[in-house]
């Protein structure tokens, strides 16, 4: 039998640390096997991370974000790169996650320092496919995605 692990302020600081020292600005701790039907996973999160807008098509790939600590900036976009919705998620604050359905182009970004969140949805794993990154968003590493980084975060000023 496996021992449970936990999510602690040790675990926190760990990934905090391992964020700020990356160059992407975000660390992942996978509690679950690649194989596994549900994806468990702590995230921890800098400002100046762009995880670009994207969705996830397949219909058992809904997403559960809850922020454990810090604060985010989670950003809703139509097929066009409209803004529909932005909602802060603060951990112990008014709202603390957001459940995603599939097919919902979202973005999220990064309020705090030393942001974490807890994420969850189906498994196994795969890169994103035709149709999940939005083509009217810069990827990251592209020539203007500090720019359009820049842009979310001001939705949040």
């Amino acid at each position: 039998m496996a021992a449970p692990r936990y999510l602690d302020q040790g675990l926190f600081s760990e990934l905090a640390e391992k964020a700020a020292a990356s160059p992407r600005k975000r660390q992942h701790h996978n509690f679950h096997e690649m194989d596994e039907p549900c994806h468990r996973l702590a995230v921890g999160l800098q400002p100046g991370t762009y995880i670009p807008p994207h969705r996830h098509l397949s219909a058992d790939k809904a997403e559960c974000l809850l922020v454990l600590k810090g604060r985010l900036g989670l950003l809703i976009f139509d097929e066009q790169g409209a803004v529909l919705e932005q909602r802060e998620l603060v951990a112990g604050g008014d709202c603390v996650g957001v459940d995603l359905p599939p097919g919902l182009f979202h973005a999220l970004v990064v309020l705090e320092p030393d942001s974490l969140l807890f994420e969850c949805k189906a498994g196994p794993y795969r890169p994103l496919g035709d149709g999940e990154q939005a083509n009217w968003a810069p990827r990251e590493g592209d020539p203007g995605a500090v720019d359009y980084l820049a842009w979310m975060c001001s939705l949040f000023a």
